[in-house]
């Protein structure tokens, strides 16, 4: 089944959401994070897997559509309702377990998807990325709330201040995933882990990942509130503006502090 770009295949208790814009390398656009949305909201599977066509798992916002068409339309709805957003809370909340299969690049909101999975299994061909610093934004609430969890904070700092992105070595070798296996072995080793946690009591398993959300996370709405807040701010300022256009125009920006 496809929704605006999202596969859904069931394999038994487990269903895998695949990113079906490949030529787009995967971009976000607003029908895409609805279908991304409905799918962890309403499915029945005990455990999901979440992938992108290759050659990349998500590059984040499609920016034509998502930061350029949209960006004073977004800055005056977050200033007025700040709040996070449908898609994260989704699956922030949601006590299905879902392990992400990362098989390309997972940059910007691309990145963010990756961390709000429980566990994340990398590709040969994975990298890393918290774009958003580069675009003149801040990260969604996973970057703020969950990479320091997974890295530290200096190796959270260090990607987040610097929008650098990373290979799937060094994303193993700190912490960000659980696992790196060659490309073609990806999907494979994803879905017997995900039938293995889909095998065990459901309402066990599901109370163990409300019981770490307790545990570990911050208040995702009260962070998804100053996240959206801080974007609508940001949103309005020359860097942001020039942090697009130096990406549409190909050239390295020249940010001002306005």
């Amino acid at each position: 089944m496809s929704d605006a770009g999202l596969r859904i295949d069931r394999h038994g208790d487990v269903e895998v959401l695949t990113l079906d814009r490949p030529d787009a390398r995967n971009a976000l656009t607003f029908e895409l994070y609805d279908a991304l949305e409905r799918a962890v909201r309403e499915t029945t599977a005990r455990c999901l897997v979440i992938t992108g066509a290759d050659p990349a798992f998500c590059s984040g916002d499609d920016v034509k559509q998502v930061m350029v068409g949209a960006s004073e339309a977004t800055s005056s709805n977050l200033t007025r309702s700040p709040r996070l957003t449908p898609a994260a809370d989704a699956l922030l909340h949601t006590d299905i377990p879902i392990i992400a299969a990362v098989n390309g690049a997972a940059v910007g909101w691309g990145m963010e998807l990756a961390l709000m999975a429980d566990i994340r299994i990398a590709s040969d061909r994975a990298r890393f990325g918290e774009l958003f610093v580069l675009r003149g934004l801040v990260s969604d609430v996973a970057g703020i709330g969950r990479l320091a969890q997974l890295v530290g904070r200096e190796n959270a700092a260090l990607l987040l201040y610097t929008g650098a992105v990373i290979d799937a070595e060094r994303a193993e070798r700190i912490g960000m995933v659980s696992s790196l296996v060659p490309h073609d072995d990806l999907l494979p080793v994803a879905l017997r882990l995900a039938e293995e946690i889909a095998s065990r009591p459901p309402l066990a398993v599901q109370s163990i990942k409300h019981g770490l959300r307790m545990a570990l996370d911050p208040d995702w709405n009260e962070l998804g509130r100053w996240v959206s807040s801080t974007l609508g701010d940001l949103f309005r300022t020359e860097d942001h503006k020039e942090g697009v256009a130096a990406f549409l125009e190909k050239r390295p920006p020249e940010f001002t502090g306005r």
